[in-house]
């Protein structure tokens, strides 16, 4: 499998980020800068690997299912 690694820490990010309440409670406007910046990152990435992407990935990304797509990645682990 092509060399995924930085999908995989944008796809984490967002979800971390989707998960911080704190930071979400203490700066509302940065938390939702933040999230922008990351899924803008995470677009462009898909687009940039949409040639070699395995279907479902593909699927998975394009549908918005992040946490499936790392899923996804993580079983493909050799």
């Amino acid at each position: 499998m092509p060399d995924f690694d930085h999908l995989r820490v944008l796809l984490q990010r967002r979800i971390d980020l989707i998960a911080d309440h704190a930071f979400r409670d203490r700066d509302a406007a940065g938390h939702l800068e933040a999230l922008k910046n990351v899924s803008e990152e995470l677009m462009a990435e898909h687009q940039k690997l949409r040639p070699q992407l395995p279907p479902r990935l593909n699927h998975f990304l394009t549908q918005a299912s992040f946490s499936k797509a790392l899923e996804y990645l993580d079983s493909s682990e050799d």
